[in-house]
This record gives structure tokens, sequence and C-alpha cells, in this order.
């Protein structure tokens, strides 16, 4: 059996990477790649901690699925978004995109 202190260091690596991935990135597509990468970073420690404690019940197994959706339509909404800001802008730089100018 993995013992939990490895999860919680992959966890704890692939969500370290999604912070780097959502601060660093000028590119609105690499910013969502980043905040799926912190949410699947949150998703292994649900399920880890779920196995070391409670095998019998399901809660963290769904807590994971909720979070999956949750992604999802983060996912859905953060790419409309930007589809609708690119028609207008011409471009998905984050640093270049100022809501306030017409």
């Amino acid at each position: 059996m993995v013992p939990l202190t490895w999860y919680l260091v992959l966890a704890a690596g692939l969500f370290c990477i999604g912070v780097f991935g959502a601060l660093a990135r000028k590119n609105a597509v690499g910013v969502l790649m980043g905040v799926e990468l912190m949410l699947n970073a949150v998703n292994i420690n649900l399920v880890a901690f779920w196995r070391h404690t409670a095998v019998g019940e399901m809660t963290g197994q769904l807590f994971a699925i909720f979070v999956i959706t949750v992604a999802a339509a983060e996912a859905a909404v953060g790419l409309a978004l930007f589809i609708a800001i690119y028609r207008q802008r011409r471009t998905v730089n984050v640093e270049e995109i100022d809501t306030m100018k017409g």
C-alpha cells in the first residue's frame, strides 16, 4: 500500500506547478490550464484522504466528483469568456485585456 505522504507530496507538487502556471502565463488558456492543475491536486488529496481514513464511506469520491463538475463548468465558462473577448480584442493575452477600455 502506498503511504499517504507520497500522495500529499504529489498533490503539493502538482498544486505548485498549477500556481506557477496560473501566475506566470500571459495566455488566458494557459491560466485556465494552471487552475485545472490545482483542482486536480485537490482531487488527489480528497481521494487519498478518503482511501486512508474512511474506506467504507464514499465522501472523498463524492467530493472529487463535485470538484470535477465545478472544474468542467469553470472551463466552459472561462473559454466562452475568452472567445467573446477574442472576438472584440483579437487577443487572449491577459496583460492586454482591459475591460474598462472600449
